[in-house]
Formats: C-alpha cells, sequence, structure tokens
C-alpha cells in the first residue's frame, strides 16, 4: 500500500507537470509551420495564431502552477524553458510534420486527454501498461492507435481546440507510428512532446526477444502489419530511464543523440557537452570527470596556509616574548646599575661628609688659611673622594657622561629622584621618569616597574620589618595607594545541613584581624574547608546561624567579592599558558580599571619576584599530557593568581600541601608581605613545620565535629594547652603533637585526666561564650560533642536511623544544594569594594586574546581534527556516489551525520576541560559572558575551515551536480549548529557522557529525519532534516528538463520543498544561536559536581 501511494503521489505531480508543459510548449508554431505540405506563405501565419492560443493557455495556468508544483518548480519560465524550448533545433518537428502530411496539430493531445491519461496513471498506481477505458480506446474499439508508441488523427472536419480541458475528441484515424520526439502512451492515441534531455526515436523490434527496443513494449498479437513506434511514456528517470540521454552522450533535440568528445563530460540527460577542467582527465563518452586531483590540490594549498598561519603565529607569539624579555632584562639591568651608582653615590657622599667636618675642624683648631690635605681612613675612599670631586668618578662606566650628570643631580638636591631617573646608555635623557599613567612603551613599563622594585629592595635592606610597596609609598612623593581593610568576625558560627541536620561548624566564634596571617588546622573532618567556604560566602546546601561581621557590620561577603582572593586546594592553572600570562591576565581582568598599565606590570612584576618564579616566567605550566613547570612552581602560581589582584582578604585552601620546607616558607614569606600591606590571610595548613609554623600570626584549632578548640596567637597556643595540662615533649612539633591529641591518636599527658572530645568546651568555658546545653552534659557522649546534632536525652531510635531516612536525607541535602547554588549563581548583591574592574567589552578583548594563544599551541589537535575530517571526506565521496534518482540524499546523509559528529567532538574541548578554571574566575568576578563569547568567536575559525577540509575531498571525490558554493553555504550552517549543540553537551554533561550524546545524537536525528512513517512535526525538529534538505535541494535545482518529473517525484516523496533552501540555511542558524543560548543558560547555572 505504501509503494502504490507513493506512485499516486508520483502521478499526480506527473499529471500536473505535464498538463502545464503542453500549455508552455510553443508547438503550434512549429507545426504550422509545415501545415498543408509546406505551405510557405500560410505557416508563419498559422504558427502565429496557434502560438497566441498556447500562450494565452500558459496565462490562465500559471496559478495552477505555483499552487500545484510550487514545491519543485522555483522559476516557472526557467524551468519550462529548459524542457521545452525547441527554439534551438526545430528538427524533430519539420520531420513530423512532413511525416504525417501537416496533420500534426490533428495528433497532438488536448489538455482533456493529458488529464484523462494521467488520471488513469495514478488510479492504476502508477503503472504505465494500460489506461482506463475512454471513447477511443474501450472493448468495442481498440484501434491501433490504443498501442504503445502509435497514435492517430481527428477527422478532417473536426475541430480540434488544445484548450479544452472537458471533451476527448475522436482520434481513430489515420493511426502510425508516434513521431521520434514524441512519446504516445498506451490507450491513448495522441502524441506528446518529449522534453530536452531525452532521447526519443523510432523503436526497434528485437528479434530475439519480440520486444520493441530500447521502450520495451511487445507487439500487439495477430496484427503482422503492426510495427514499433515511438517513445510510450515519460515518469522518472526509475520508471523511464530508457528516453533520458544516455551517459556520455548528449542529445541536442530529442531526436538526436551525439557521443561526447575527448576533453568534455555529458552527464545523464544532457543537451550539451560541459568542457572538463583538464582534458586529459575526460575520455571519449565519458560520463563524467575526475576531480579529485583538484581536491589533492586544494587540500594541498589549505595544508600549506594552515601551517603557515600557525607557524607565522607561533613565531610572533616567539618573538614577541624574546621582545618582551630583552626589554624586560634590559629595564632589570638598569634599574640596578642606578640603584648600584645611587649606593655608590651615597657612600661616597658620606665620606667627603666626613672629610669636610675633619677638615672644617682642623681649621677652625689652627685658624690657618693653608689648604689642608685631608688622609682618609682607608685608601680606597680617599681616592674614590678626590674621583667624585673632578668627575672621574665613572671613569670606570661605559657611559660616564650619564652617571656624571646623575651624580650631579643627587649632589644639588640629595633628596630628589631626578637622578636615579636617568636611564644609562640611552641617548635621549629624562630629567623625569613619567608616572605610571603617562607611559606608553613597553621598555618605559619595565623600567617603570623594575626601578620600583629596586627601590624597595633597597628601602627594605633599611628596615626589614617594612615591605616593599609599603616603604616606596612612604619613601617617595608618588600617589599612594591604599588596599581597603577588611575585618571579619564571627559569633557563634554554625552550619547544619539542610536534609540531614548535621552540623558541619558549630558554635565558632572568633575574628580575622587585617595584617595578620591566620592559620586553620585541624584533624581530618575538622570542617577546615567548609569553615573558609562559609567565611567566603560559597557554602551551599547549608543552613548558617550565628553572626558574620564585615568591619564591625552584618553584610553579605559577597559584596565584596571583587577585593577578596581565594586560592583553591587545587592547582587550577591554564597549563596551555606561561605563568607570566597566567598572572598578566587575572591581573588586567581583576584590577580597577583605572590602574595604568605600568602599575599593573609593577604588581605583577612584584608577586613574580616575591614568589621565585623568574626562573620559569616564560615556561608553559604544563598539562597532564605535556610537561612544564614543577608542582612546587605551580602552586606558587596558583597563589599568584589571587596575589595580583592585590587582595584585601586572602582566604587559601591548603596551599602548602606538596611543597617541601624551602617552598613553603618562600610562599609564606610573600604572604607575610602582603599582610604588612595590611592584607587579612587565612589559610588551611597541614602539619606545617616548627620554623613555618612560627611564621603564623594566629592560630584556628578546630576539633572533629567543627568546634573550636583554640583561636588566638600562635605564640600563646602552647602557653594556653599547658594550663590545661597539655605539655609538649621535647623535640615534638607542636601542631602534629595538637592534631594528633585531637584525632585521638595520642592521649593528653595530663594529671587533670582531660579528655580531647572536652577540649571545645574547655575553651569556650575558657572565654566565657555561651554553651550549648548538650554540651554542658558528660563530655562521655560521643556523638553529642563531635556532631553536635542529637541530644544526650534522645531515645535509642535517635542513635540509629533507618536506611530509608538516611537516603531520604542524603536525598534533600543533595536538593538542598543545588537550590543554593542557584540562588548563588543567580543573585546580585551590591559592590561594597569600590572597584571597578573592566567591563564586558575589554574583558572580552582580554579573554580573546587569550583563547587565541590557547587555540595556537592546540596546532596539533586541530591538525589531527582536520585529518580525521579529509578522511571522512575520501571515504564517503569515493563510497557514497551520487545517485540521480535521489539527487546524492544517501551521500548527503552520510554527510550530515559525520560532519554532526566530528565537530560535535571538537566543540566539546572548548568548555569540557575548562570548567574548573572557569568557576574560580567566575567567583572572583570576571564576567561569564565575556568568557563564552570569546570561545565562540575563536571557533568561528573552525567553522569556516572545516567545511572547506571536508569539502576538498568530498566535493571532488563525489562531484555532485551543485555547486561547491552551496554545498559551503550549508556546512557552515551545519558545523555553526552543531558547535553550540556541542557547547551544551561539555558544559551540561560530564566529559564522557558528553561524547557519546555527541556520537548518537546525529545518527538518531537523522533516522528520525529520514523515515517517511516518522511524524513530520518531530522531523522538523531535527537539525538532520534541514541540513539534508538544504543539500538535495541545492542538487536538484540542477536537474532540468527531462528530469523535472523526477526532480518533483523526489522532492514530494520526501516532503521537500524547493523554495525552502534559505529556510533551511535560517533554521541551522537558528538552532546554533538557541543552542548557545542554552549553553550559555546551562553554564552560569549548573555548577560542578
Amino acid at each position: 500500500m505504501s509503494s502504490l501511494g507513493e506512485s499516486k503521489r508520483l502521478g499526480l505531480a506527473v499529471l500536473v507537470a505535464l498538463v502545464l508543459i503542453s500549455t508552455r510548449f510553443p508547438l503550434g508554431r512549429c507545426q504550422d509551420d509545415d501545415d498543408d505540405g509546406g505551405g510557405a506563405g500560410t505557416n508563419p501565419l498559422l504558427a502565429g495564431v496557434i502560438n497566441d492560443r498556447l500562450m494565452s493557455l500558459t496565462g490562465n495556468f500559471k496559478a495552477e502552477i505555483g499552487q500545484s508544483l510550487g514545491f519543485c518548480i522555483k522559476n516557472t519560465d526557467k524551468d519550462w524553458n529548459e524542457a521545452f524550448n525547441f527554439s534551438m533545433d526545430m528538427t524533430f518537428l519539420t520531420n513530423c510534420m512532413k511525416e504525417t502530411d501537416g496533420d500534426l496539430p490533428q495528433r497532438v493531445c488536448t489538455v482533456a486527454e493529458m488529464k484523462f491519461y494521467f488520471s488513469s496513471f495514478v488510479d492504476n498506481g502508477g503503472t504505465k501498461n494500460y489506461l482506463r477505458p475512454n471513447k477511443n480506446c474501450n472493448l468495442t474499439s481498440w484501434v491501433s492507435g490504443c498501442e504503445p508508441g502509435w497514435a492517430c488523427r481527428a477527422g478532417k472536419n473536426q475541430k480540434i481546440n488544445l484548450q479544452d480541458s472537458k471533451t476527448v475528441p475522436y482520434r481513430t484515424v489515420n493511426c502510425r507510428p508516434c513521431c521520434p520526439g514524441f512519446f504516445c502512451p498506451h490507450g491513448i492515441t495522441c502524441m506528446i512532446p518529449c522534453p530536452l534531455g531525452a532521447y526519443c526515436p523510432l523503436a526497434k523490434l528485437n528479434k530475439t526477444t519480440s520486444v520493441c527496443d530500447p521502450y520495451n513494449y511487445q507487439l500487439p498479437p495477430g496484427q503482422p502489419n503492426h510495427t514499433c513506434g515511438g517513445a510510450d511514456t515519460w515518469a522518472d528517470v526509475g520508471s523511464s530511464g530508457e528516453i533520458f540521454c544516455p551517459a556520455g552522450y548528449y542529445c541536442p533535440s530529442t531526436i538526436k543523440k551525439i557521443s561526447c568528445s575527448s576533453g568534455h563530460y555529458c552527464r545523464k540527460g544532457s543537451t550539451s557537452e560541459i568542457r572538463c577542467f583538464k582534458k586529459s582527465s575526460c575520455q571519449p563518452n565519458s560520463s563524467n570527470q575526475d576531480i579529485t586531483i583538484f581536491g589533492a590540490l586544494l587540500m594541498v594549498a589549505l595544508s600549506l596556509v594552515l601551517l603557515i598561519i600557525y607557524n607565522f603565529s607561533g613565531q610572533i607569539l616567539t618573538n614577541r616574548e624574546r621582545k618582551q624579555a630583552k626589554s624586560r632584562e634590559a629595564a632589570a639591568r638598569h634599574a640596578r646599575e642606578t640603584a648600584q651608582a645611587r649606593e655608590r653615590w651615597k657612600s661616597a657622599k658620606d665620606v667627603a661628609k666626613k672629610h669636610a667636618i675633619g677638615l672644617q675642624t682642623q681649621l677652625s683648631r689652627t685658624f690657618s688659611r693653608k689648604k689642608s690635605v685631608m688622609q682618609p681612613d682607608r685608601g680606597g675612599s680617599g681616592e674614590a673622594t678626590s674621583q667624585k670631586a673632578s668627575g672621574g668618578f665613572m671613569g670606570k662606566k661605559k657611559e660616564p657622561s650619564n652617571l656624571t650628570k646623575m651624580m650631579r643631580s643627587l649632589e644639588e638636591n640629595p633628596d630628589s629622584d631626578e637622578g636615579f631617573n636617568l636611564e644609562i646608555g640611552d641617548n635621549n635623557l629624562r630629567k623625569n621618569m613619567p608616572k605610571g599613567k603617562q607611559m606608553h612603551t613597553r621598555s618605559q613599563i619595565f623600567k617603570y616597574a623594575y626601578g620600583q622594585i629596586e627601590k624597595e629592595k633597597a628601602m627594605q635592606q633599611q628596615n626589614k620589618n617594612l615591605t616593599f610597596s609599603g616603604v616606596i609609598s612612604m619613601a617617595t612623593d608618588t600617589d599612594i595607594r591604599t588596599r581597603p581593610v577588611i575585618e571579619v568576625a564571627f559569633k557563634d558560627l554554625t552550619l547544619t545541613l539542610k536534609g540531614s541536620k548535621k552540623q558541619l561548624l558549630r558554635c565558632v566564634t572568633g575574628k580575622l584581624m587585617p595584617g595578620r596571617v591566620a592559620a586553620v588546622m585541624g584533624p581530618s573532618g575538622a570542617g577546615k574547608t567548609t569553615f573558609l567556604s562559609a567565611l567566603a560566602g560559597k557554602a551551599t546546601g547549608c543552613t548558617m546561624s550565628g553572626l558574620v561581621l564585615i568591619n564591625g557590620k552584618i553584610e553579605p561577603i559577597r559584596a565584596y567579592k571583587r577585593i577578596i582572593g581565594f586560592v583553591p586546594q587545587d592547582d587550577i592553572v591554564h597549563g596551555n599558558l606561561t605563568v607570566e600570562e597566567n598572572l598578566w591576565f587575572s591581573a588586567r581582568c581583576r584590577l580597577s580599571a583605572d590602574l595604568s598599565k605600568a602599575d599593573k606590570v609593577l604588581v605583577v612584576e612584584r608577586v613574580i619576584e616575591s614568589l621565585g618564579l623568574q626562573a620559569v616566567r616564560d615556561s608553559l605550566v604544563g598539562t597532564v599530557e605535556k610537561r612544564g613547570i614543577s608542582g612546587g612552581q605551580r602552586k606558587r602560581v596558583n597563589v599568584g593568581l589571587e596575589m595580583v589582584m592585590e587582595p584585601s582578604l586572602l582566604i587559601l585552601d591548603e596551599p602548602t600541601s606538596g611543597l617541601d620546607s624551602s617552598s613553603s616558607q618562600l610562599l609564606l614569606r610573600a604572604l607575610r608581605r602582603e599582610a604588612l600591606e595590611g592584607v587579612n590571610i587565612c589559610m588551611v595548613v597541614h602539619q606545617p613545620s616548627y620554623t613555618l609554623f612560627k611564621m603564623f600570626d594566629d592560630l584556628i584549632l578546630l576539633a572533629k565535629g567543627g568546634m573550636t578548640v583554640y583561636h588566638g596567637s600562635v605564640k600563646k597556643v602552647e602557653e594556653y594547652f599547658a594550663g590545661l595540662g597539655i605539655n609538649v615533649p621535647e623535640r615534638v612539633n607542636p601542631p602534629d603533637y595538637f592534631i594528633d591529641i585531637l584525632e585521638g591518636i595520642v592521649k593528653p599527658n595530663t594529671s587533670t585526666g582531660i579528655n580531647c572530645k572536652e577540649l571545645p568546651l574547655r575553651w569556650m568555658l575558657h572565654n566565657g561564650y555561651d554553651v550549648p546545653r548538650d554540651m554542658l552534659q558528660v563530655a562521655s557522649d560521643v556523638d553529642s560533642s563531635v556532631r553536635g546534632s542529637e541530644k544526650s536525652f534522645s531515645g535509642p531510635q535517635s542513635d540509629r536511623q533507618s536506611i530509608a531516612g538516611e537516603v531520604w536525607d542524603n536525598v534533600r541535602d543533595i536538593v538542598g544544594q543545588k537550590k543554593d547554588e542557584y540562588e548563588y549563581n543567580f543573585s546580585n548583591s551590591k559592590d561594597l569594594s569600590n572597584r571597578h574592574t573592566p567591563g564586558v567589552l575589554r574583558q572580552y578583548k582580554y579573554f580573546l586574546g587569550r583563547v587565541g594563544k590557547q587555540r595556537l599551541r592546540e596546532a596539533r589537535i586541530q591538525g589531527v581534527d582536520y585529518l580525521i575530517l579529509c578522511l571522512a571526506g575520501v571515504c564517503l565521496g569515493t563510497l557514497a556516489k551520487v545517485s540521480d534518482e535521489t539527487f546524492g540524499a544517501l551521500g548527503y546523509t552520510y554527510t550530515v551525520i559525520a560532519v554532526s559528529l566530528l565537530c560535535k567532538i571538537g566543540a566539546l574541548r572548548s568548555f569540557s576541560l575548562e570548567k574548573l578554571h572557569y568557576w574560580r574566575e567566575r567567583a572572583s568576578g570576571m564576567s561569564s559572558l565575556a568568557y563564552f563569547l570569546s570561545k565562540d568567536t575563536i571557533d568561528h575559525f573552525n567553522t569556516i575551515i572545516k567545511p572547506i577540509v571536508y569539502l576538498s575531498m568530498f566535493y571532488f571525490f563525489n562531484n555532485p551536480r551543485s555547486s561547491i558554493l552551496d554545498n559551503y553555504v550549508i556546512l557552515i550552517a551545519l558545523v555553526y549548529c552543531v558547535t553550540g549543540i556541542g557547547y551544551t553537551f561539555a558544559i551540561f554533561f560530564q566529559p564522557g557522557s558528553a561524547q557519546l550524546w555527541s556520537a548518537l545524537l546525529p545518527v538518531v536525528l537523522t533516522l528520525i529525519a529520514t523515515q517517511q512513517k516518522s511524524s513530520k512535526f518531530l522531523a522538523n525538529l531535527c537539525y538532520t532534516k534541514w541540513a539534508l534538505e538544504a543539500f538535495v535541494i541545492a542538487n536538484a535545482e540542477r536537474y532540468s528538463g527531462v528530469w523535472l518529473i523526477t526532480r518533483c517525484g523526489s522532492l514530494i516523496r520526501s516532503g521537500y520543498d524547493i523554495k525552502d533552501w534559505g529556510l533551511c540555511i535560517f533554521v541551522l542558524v537558528v538552532y546554533g544561536v538557541v543552542f548557545r543560548c542554552i549553553a550559555f543558560f546551562c553554564m552560569i547555572t549548573f555548577q560542578k559536581n
């Protein structure tokens, strides 16, 4: 039944098509030219009359054309002229006029006959053998003209009106074979012209099979005088392929078949030969041209261009880094030489002053005007003084004139910085070095930064207790930048899970002071990380009680996120960027937008200097696959990302884990310098050495269950525990000993009998805090002291919970956590940090530069993607050749699946590997929109290049009739669409699940889109349907003439519309935009697990 339905639909399309064909065909003119045996004087007049009738007939059916065949005819005049404009060669008409003695108009079918023919064609389920009985061919009247390939004429006195769509005329006279160039259906006695691209000669009898070749119909039995006639039908290429001009030949008219010459090729149904790109590739009678060599050449050219781009871009990055390194080294050398010259000048000046005072004393004692020669205590100093006075001090330098001017400037004004700012080796001497906002060149910026650092070092030598920045701020008259102060106080801070009611923190009270470094210590399960998360406002899924005061006010900590640095436990650093690039990006996005570039460089250089990262500043951090810097250096870079934004509150989660003693001390010294500038620092530490332990100012010691055991100065912790009778044994590290006690590994060696469970209670009583009722009970109840969620008077049913209850509590915990995450992500709090960071557009520019560098350093991975696309193009282009019956639908189906799969897998890398980086950057206040748009912008390069890479193989191996430009536009829209889908999968799913969905989705959607039994609404939701329709339409437009019925039949079976090509492209682009919006929503909504 399905095949019968398809045939009926096809026949209906053919019916309307051929009715309109007859109206558009300029038959009257050509037939009348030879009417009455070729009367020359009457032919033009008769042709004009009949042509006017046919043109008016076309106007009457124009609306019906658009209504009935609009799905397969885009331009009516163009399509019908390509099929039935015989003005170039009307030989077959002239011959037919001669053969029929000028009665051709009496033999051509009217509109009524063609409607009858095609309606019967539909009723018979698309078969071409028999029609319904009619007045000319029925059981009582069956003339020879009713046989296939034969036709008859109407009576001489009968008037034929071609516009008559109701009455079938009598045609039973003078039956003869159908003229060449026409086809005569079985069961009707009129002729219909064959379209251009068809070859309709007279049939010849095959004596072996008794079949009239090439039309495969048999002669009627019992009629020895009946011969083979002309063509008997015109339908789609599958049903009537014998009338199509064969491949390797071209047919300029419907009765001529000419072999393709060398250097040309002729496809099936061609009316002219097409020149090959390369003559040697097309032998005589070639049905197609071999253009695979052009695909190979295009791929080679594209590979060379990409190699040049990657190498050139890499060279640009390398040269830029080298220039920066040279400029930086020159600036550092200049700063060191200037500082050394100043120190030497000060030393010489002090010696000169001493000798001047001695000379003055001697002169006043002797009252003599005799010039006294001063003898220095040290020969070297006297010589230096003499050289200094005479201007010869700089004789040992390469540029004595500059240093001499420097010394004279310092001598005239000792407190001025002018001499210090003179450039050694520069011909353009500057009296005053410009400030940071006035600097533009790289050399000026680096000289300013390193000059400041050298002055800080010099002042630090004089006063060990002052930091670099603090000294320089007090020692110069430049603008002083002060950081806002953040003091965090918390009272009775308690965190309870919403579902299970388990307490993670309990009654934690204390204060974190600016300018001090606090260490949070305790055994596993003590809630150290939870405590830091609560301070940073990142605790989710919990109910928080108690007070958290910021600078004495009840304000949300998130309001200060722009000046709060949070260093996670994991080293979340971009491995495909250098150390300096990581730090510089963080500084540009998180420092104040009003801060000059020179001052930002100074901040970054100061952090690199303090963290000891000078030796690896230009080295890639490294990833799992590619080795980079060491683990300790990576940990310091992780901390440096927060230090470069000059925070007022710096929270660190185990920054010393995995570091050796020297690296830990180097890191802590850098943090202490930050603390001396007023930064409030709190960090979790595991088992620090005694030297490291003494470098902290305060200690927060937590017991299991999140209860405070001690909170105060590090210097007094041993004294406090000694007051409880707990003394640290000799040669034992105090923090290790305290943690072992809290862990229960070591029992306190005290005579007071204090249990480790009682230590939180002792601390609360010691400070006069309010003690919960259950903690006042006997401390032997483990659950009451550790979990703090159950009462000591609870019954036995509260001590043991059912499995179902535990599962339900866990579900409630998860739901509460997700709810808090959504509220955290979408809540907006007023910014109280008074720091205006760069806006979205400027951050987009910074992100764009960073992502561009990352892509250039991933050139090898991109090359592998392109190679796989090339192989896919070769395989599909070779195996899935274009089929004229389906207009290449099979090869394009495989193309949609392959391109979707490969491009989605490539798009997954854009986001799936950087989720942790994004959440860290977003939590610090960076723009999510700028991050997403930068990724998408850089991926547009692949959107443009990948279709070229695939088509360079597929198109030239498959050689479809559609243009390469049409295929390229469709592939661009398809890649843009599937890239957006890949973004959504990468963000919403875990990497493994995202890859699985990327592989399955295009296959499933393609199956749904190509199944005719599936719902049309459901198929329209599949992006693969629109991509495949665009490919088929672009190819079907190139099939004209004899292919019209095939085109209409194929499109109606697939449910496609030839005018929807632009709509298909639009839908694919809209899908891409929609999925990008969904991906962005998921990115800002769903946090990592």
